[in-house]
């Protein structure tokens, strides 16, 4: 008597395209106007104005209030012209009304982010981020693994920044979260092309005195290699630091 075989069930295809969605503000603010320069020199300022704008989605006090919204931020300075270019990217509208009249270059403009990325398309791209590495807060216990949560240490060397951003790459075939647990961005690059700025540091004072955040930009071209993980990419950011102005990816 024969025993029918069992098989395995295949697994699924791999998606070869994923669509993003996302609300695009930019905002120009004069660089010298007071509102503007506290900004420039308080990190935790920066995060107020971002999220200024999204008032009453989420209830008062949620810890999450900006990952709920999916809002993520970036921003430029031009001293020769003293305007500050703010970025900000939502899973829903912003209302900006509330900004200081007299700081604003010209009126916010807005618009609907809506674009299908498939495995292959070629994309620019510019990105700052905050480039750490996690190690042991204390010695080794017995265990052979140091004690505590650990701690952030910042990488300042463009290096050191290319391999950080290198690990979060994604060859084809590859999977969207890397052995080590670091998850991929969806795209690869040829590392030795992109180029790299290690930028200022910003702090923060009063109750947020000691935050000090690295950051570095990063352009480049991706090719994607997984549509489903870049658009998370896209949608979640990058690294540490997301509510200080870094992890936004932009495309074109």
């Amino acid at each position: 008597m024969n025993t029918p075989r069992t098989t395995e069930p295949a697994p699924a295809p791999a998606r070869t395209a994923a669509r993003f969605v996302a609300t695009h503000t930019l905002i120009t603010l004069d660089a010298r106007h007071p509102f503007t320069a506290k900004s420039l020199i308080d990190a935790q300022d920066m995060h107020r104005i971002v999220m200024s704008g999204f008032r009453g989605w989420v209830d008062d006090g949620s810890r999450d209030a900006r990952a709920q919204m999916k809002v993520l931020s970036s921003w430029t300075v031009d001293l020769s012209s003293a305007r500050l270019s703010l970025v900000v990217q939502s899973a829903v509208p912003g209302d900006w009304s509330g900004l200081p009249r007299a700081a604003l270059v010209e009126p916010p403009h807005s618009l609907v982010v809506d674009r299908t990325f498939r495995t292959g398309d070629r994309l620019d791209f510019r990105t700052v981020v905050n480039p750490v590495s996690s190690r042991p807060a204390g010695p080794p216990g017995a265990g052979g693994r140091g004690s505590g949560r650990g701690v952030r240490v910042p990488h300042t060397r463009p290096e050191h920044v290319k391999a950080w951003f290198a690990r979060r790459l994604q060859p084809a075939g590859e999977p969207a979260v890397a052995p080590d647990g670091v998850v991929r961005l969806g795209a690869d690059t040829d590392v030795e092309r992109m180029s790299l700025r290690i930028l200022p540091k910003v702090s923060s004072q009063g109750p947020h005195k000691g935050l000090l955040i690295s950051r570095a930009e990063i352009r480049g071209t991706l090719t994607v290699t997984d549509p489903q993980a870049l658009t998370a990419a896209l949608t979640h950011g990058v690294g540490h630091a997301r509510a200080y102005s870094c992890g936004l990816i932009l495309v074109r």
